[in-house]
């Protein structure tokens, strides 16, 4: 009897500690809020179709985890309005790349304004006052008016997302997806590039460039195999000036599954 007493006031407590609190801390509140949001969305619009924007909303916030969100790029100007990191796009089928953030269990809720842009760039430095986010490359198929979730690959990154765009590389003719952020702690950006090495349905590749005031990595063609490689560079710094002091060739091995070069078989880079 008091073991199942025990488990009572534990489920009441459980229940109490997701309906107490702000958006930020209460599940109920932060479903509220965005089904709500949804709901106006809906009577605003005027051009709906099968698979938009609103529908892959409803689509995360009925099958992702509490706190998790549809990004939005970064405004190109002061008056710019905010559009979903969503592209839509047909190569066969019909396909839709978005960038969906999901907050970490044990800290509060992200909000979206807290990983967009060149001052969230830092939320590497003091992420868990602001809860952690994780953002996701996701993409989706629209099949008979539904979304149908292909494949999602996790950004090494917590925070600067400023936008996202489909480009190709020449050398292969490969497309990939580019991820652009701000980086405040190098001065400068990181792009995150998704190759889809063996097509659209197959997870991507990962391979990351970036330029700061004394960081630098550029997309190469080292060993001329499908997998794209980079130069990465190395600085000398002093009080008057920075100064490229070399550049160093890695190449994607497939054995090892790391990116490896000649010039030191210790050094290794994940992506």
């Amino acid at each position: 009897m008091k073991k199942i007493l025990l488990l009572i006031l534990l489920v009441s407590c459980t229940a109490d500690k997701k309906d107490t609190g702000d958006a930020a801390t209460s599940e109920v509140k932060e479903k509220e809020i965005r089904e709500y949001n949804i709901e106006v969305a809906k009577e605003q619009s005027k051009n709906r179709f099968p698979c938009d924007t609103i529908a892959l909303k409803e689509y995360i916030l009925e099958n992702y985890p509490p706190g998790s969100y549809l990004l939005e790029n970064e405004p190109t100007s002061i008056y710019g309005l905010p559009k979903s990191a969503v592209i839509y796009f047909k190569d066969g089928n019909n396909y839709i790349l978005a960038l969906i953030v999901k907050s970490r269990e044990t800290e509060r809720f992200i909000e979206k304004k807290n990983v967009q842009g060149y001052e969230s760039s830092f939320i590497t430095l003091d992420s868990t006052k602001l809860g952690t986010p994780f953002f996701y490359l996701t993409l989706f198929e629209c099949k008979e008016n539904n979304l149908e979730k292909i494949w999602e690959a996790e950004v090494p990154i917590h925070g600067g997302f400023s936008r996202m765009s489909i480009k190709k590389w020449t050398p292969k003719n490969i497309k990939y997806v580019e991820l652009y952020y701000e980086d405040g702690i190098i001065s400068g950006h990181r792009k995150y590039n998704f190759f889809l090495i063996n097509g659209w349905r197959n997870p991507p590749h990962l391979l990351e460039t970036y330029v700061g005031i004394a960081h630098k990595r550029t997309l190469a063609n080292i060993n001329n195999d499908k997998y794209p490689d980079y130069y990465e560079y190395r600085f000398m710094e002093d009080s008057m000036r920075i100064r490229i002091r070399d550049s160093i060739p890695f190449y994607w091995s497939e054995k090892r599954q790391l990116y490896i070069t000649s010039k030191n078989p210790r050094w290794f880079r994940k992506y």
